[in-house]
Order: C-alpha cells, then sequence, then structure tokens
C-alpha cells in the first residue's frame, strides 16, 4: 500500500511539474512575440541614388505617342512546343476512357429501390442516372467528372437528397 501512494504522489507532482512548465513556456512565448513598437518613423532620401536618363525633348512632345518597335524574336521555343502538344494530341486520340469520378447514390441488392432513386433523381433534379448490376448489388450513379474538386458541387447538391451519395473513382469513356 505504501508504495502504490509514494507512486500515486510522484505522479501528481510530475503532472504538476508539466503543468507549470507548459504555462512558463507559454507566457514566455507571448511575452517574446509582442511587437517591438519604435516611436520614430524612418524616412529616407533616395534621390541623390536614383539613375538619371537622358531626355530627348525633340523626339517626345506631351501631344505625340512614341510608336512601339517591334523586334523579331532570335531565340524562341515555338517550334519545340508545337511538337510536344502535336505528340500530345495525337495520345489523346488513342485515348478512349480517362480515369475520373462519379457520384453513387445508391449501392443495394433491391432493383425496385434502386429504380425508385433513379427516378428520384430524375424528378428532384432533372439530373440522369445510370443503373448499373454487378453482381450481387445494383448501384445508381450519376455524372462523369474529369477532377474531385469538379465533382464537389453536385456531391454537395446530392447529398441534401440523397445522404448515402459518396465520390467514387471510375473510368470515363471519352467521346
Amino acid at each position: 500500500m505504501h508504495i502504490k501512494t509514494v507512486s500515486v504522489n510522484i505522479v501528481a507532482r510530475n503532472r504538476t511539474n508539466l503543468r507549470v512548465a507548459l504555462f512558463l513556456t507559454a507566457m514566455g512565448m507571448m511575452l517574446g512575440c509582442q511587437a517591438q513598437r519604435n516611436s520614430r518613423e524612418v524616412q529616407e532620401d533616395l534621390v541623390s541614388i536614383r539613375p538619371k536618363f537622358p531626355v530627348d525633348s525633340t523626339s517626345v512632345t506631351s501631344n505625340t505617342r512614341v510608336a512601339a518597335e517591334y523586334v523579331t524574336p532570335v531565340h524562341t521555343v515555338n517550334q519545340k512546343v508545337d511538337a510536344v502538344l502535336d505528340s500530345i494530341d495525337k495520345l489523346n486520340v488513342t485515348r478512349k476512357f480517362i480515369s475520373g469520378y462519379t457520384i453513387q447514390i445508391y449501392s443495394g441488392q433491391s432493383k425496385e429501390d434502386a429504380n425508385n432513386t433513379k427516378k428520384k433523381l430524375t424528378e428532384t433534379l432533372d439530373m440522369k442516372a445510370d443503373l448499373q448490376y454487378v453482381q450481387p448489388k445494383f448501384t445508381v450513379k450519376v455524372g462523369a467528372y474529369f477532377t474531385a474538386l469538379e465533382a464537389q458541387g453536385d456531391l454537395v447538391l446530392l447529398k441534401k437528397f440523397f445522404a448515402n451519395a459518396i465520390l467514387v473513382p471510375e473510368t470515363i469513356p471519352v467521346k
């Protein structure tokens, strides 16, 4: 019994020491982070070190505009960028599917519930849904989005009507 009482007292003292240390650290940080205030404002005169440029008064008057001179570029990357963009276009033409997202509003084993969910969606929000059956369950999915951020607005709207709506990664056919 005596050892148990001593260990409880040591734990209580350690907690108290920890609280005091945390308090002192917090106070030190608050006092150290206070902004130093300077009552004097510093003003510098940089006119003496500014560069001076000669002005030709005959070429520029207050009522005339100076015509812009066009310089032909010597070092361009346009041909290299065009080649890269053309290769990306060729790659995109061959793609039939792309990674994206859909919103799943129903998943279950009842075909009747899946049809009712799809019907409710078209009546309330006038959105098209896809009903899929992958044994043993039916799923109702809405939309085809390229990014999760793009789908977020519709997901928030659909969660108001379908509490179980979730964002699902899926491959989307490219048209």
